[in-house]
């Protein structure tokens, strides 16, 4: 009899203090826990964002890989569409890159929130050539939906009637090309409503870095430049 009543109590008591310790940890535990979990589903939210990057024959290679890495570190949906279709892609320094999808499938599961071009001589000529990306830039822009070019691809804008007026920069080479249609800026980086421009190779992390920005939100480059080690 002793023994059951012991029994008894020291069973209700270990039951008493688990659902104390239990109420303790749930009290600290859980609003973290909560708190944790929304920012993560927000961040989710707020990066569910896309970008198409057209890759055309001599592309320049630093630029077209610097932006696609980089978005895709911020959590955006990189695209990458070749314009001659699926095949394997010589870039500007004999570099060579395998597109996700041809452009005319990569333009029927569109839109998306940015359309990036990269740059180098012969990617930028291809792509002003190309009426299927005149049509798709005309879109793009018209929707107030982010377009972006850097080093010679801006030409390719100007080429295809894209943000005549706006504020602009490229490489160095073409600003009096462009500068009878477009306010001409000397900066690394210029971002003027849904256009966004960049100079070259050495720009292209400040380039990519500002469309993360522009598509995620302010501040979201900070952390994935931090984890880079860009200073």
């Amino acid at each position: 009899m002793c023994r059951l009543t012991m029994y008894i109590i020291t069973s209700t008591s270990l039951s008493y203090a688990c659902r104390s310790l239990f109420l303790q940890t749930r009290k600290s535990v859980l609003p973290s826990y909560i708190s944790r979990t929304s920012r993560f589903i927000s961040t989710c939210k707020m990066a569910n964002k896309t970008a198409l990057v057209l890759l055309a024959e001599g592309a320049e290679e630093m630029e077209f890989v610097i932006s696609v890495d980089i978005l895709r570190r911020a959590g955006v949906t990189v695209t990458v569409a070749g314009l001659a279709g699926n095949d394997p892609v010589k870039c500007s320094r004999n570099v060579v890159v395998c597109p996700d999808v041809p452009l005319k499938e990569a333009i029927s599961k569109g839109p998306y929130d940015a359309i990036v071009l990269p740059g180098g001589l012969g990617g930028a000529k291809n792509l002003a050539e190309s009426s299927e990306v005149g049509t798709l830039l005309q879109e793009q822009y018209k929707s107030g939906r982010l377009v972006a070019a850097i080093c010679a691809a801006p030409t390719a804008l100007q080429t295809h009637n894209i943000g005549f007026g706006k504020s602009l920069t490229s490489y160095p080479s073409f600003k009096e090309q462009l500068e009878g249609n477009y306010k001409y800026k000397d900066e690394n980086v210029v971002v003027d409503g849904n256009l966004l421009t960049s100079r070259g190779p050495a720009t292209a992390f400040d380039f990519a870095l500002a469309i993360a920005d522009k598509l995620v939100g302010p501040g979201t480059s900070a952390p994935v430049a931090k984890a880079m080690l860009i200073a």
